[in-house]
């Protein structure tokens, strides 16, 4: 099975049911992978749905031809890119992976500049039953959760160098960046917050560096990156799932762990 059909059925099994007539699918990862979210309708601000920012491959859904506007500023601001039908495995490819903060859907009946859309999605693949499709039961052979890697935060911070003899209190420059950090967190909003904070620790360090400083002793300074990591979750992304059928193997990925069998078409492609 290619990875379009795995990626396909990755979506359809997330919730894009046969009776929603249009709808869009945001993941948090390319490729259709981690968190997702789907709206049936507008959404003018990703905030409140905890996906602001983070959006980074999509599913449209539009049998009838409707088509979604999707934004990079909350009520459709910014710059804006037209989604037709089909799968969009990566958004950085039209410059919006990690922008997308307000989505709407437009009426086949409007008239849309073509420079006005997205690249061409990959065609999607429909895991629905056809009518008057005989369906069978394939037997799983082996099922492989997939947890997603542990996520890396880093930051930059101003460090002390004491000169020669002593002066630079170096405990007052670590509490000076803590302090200016949560300064800088506090004043930041929207895209600039994460800079405000990193400014906010630049500035705290060196007010802290000069607490309790000897006269007449400068000191000198230095960016020191660090970083931490967030253990991934325990709940995996999705699994991989291999069956046969007909004296035949196949693979394909799911989000929720499948039963001893999965339901298949006369090819073995699978339906949901």
């Amino acid at each position: 099975m290619n990875n379009i059909l795995k990626h396909a059925l990755v979506a359809a099994t997330l919730g894009i049911s046969a009776q929603a007539m249009a709808q869009v699918t945001f993941y948090e990862r390319e490729a259709f992978q981690g968190r997702s979210f789907t709206a049936d309708r507008q959404v003018r601000n990703f905030e409140r749905s905890g996906f602001n920012d983070r959006a980074s491959s999509v599913v449209v859904r539009a049998e009838r031809g409707e088509r979604w506007e999707v934004c990079e500023d909350v009520r459709f601001g910014g710059r804006c890119v037209v989604l037709r039908q089909g799968n969009y495995p990566s958004l950085a490819a039209m410059g919006l992976n990690n922008q997308v903060s307000s989505v709407r859907q437009i009426s086949r009946n409007v008239a849309i500049d073509e420079n006005r859309y997205a690249p061409a999605p990959v065609a999607a693949y429909d895991a629905r039953r056809r009518a008057n499709e005989r369906l069978f039961e394939a037997r799983v052979t082996s099922v492989r959760a997939v947890v997603g890697p542990p996520e890396q935060r880093c930051w930059v911070e101003r460090e002390a160098v004491a000169p020669s003899g002593g002066g630079a209190n170096v405990p007052g420059a670590v509490l000076g960046a803590v302090i200016g950090g949560v300064l800088g967190h506090q004043i930041g909003g929207g895209r600039g917050q994460d800079l405000a904070t990193a400014g906010g620790a630049v500035a705290g360090a060196a007010m802290g560096a000069n607490v309790n400083r000897g006269e007449g002793r400068a000191g000198t300074s230095r960016d020191v990156r660090r970083c931490t990591s967030t253990p991934a979750s325990n709940r995996p992304d999705y699994w991989d799932v291999t069956y046969e059928f007909r004296g035949a193997t196949h693979q394909m990925q799911m989000t929720t762990p499948p039963g001893p069998t999965v339901t298949v078409n006369r090819q073995g492609e699978p339906r949901v």
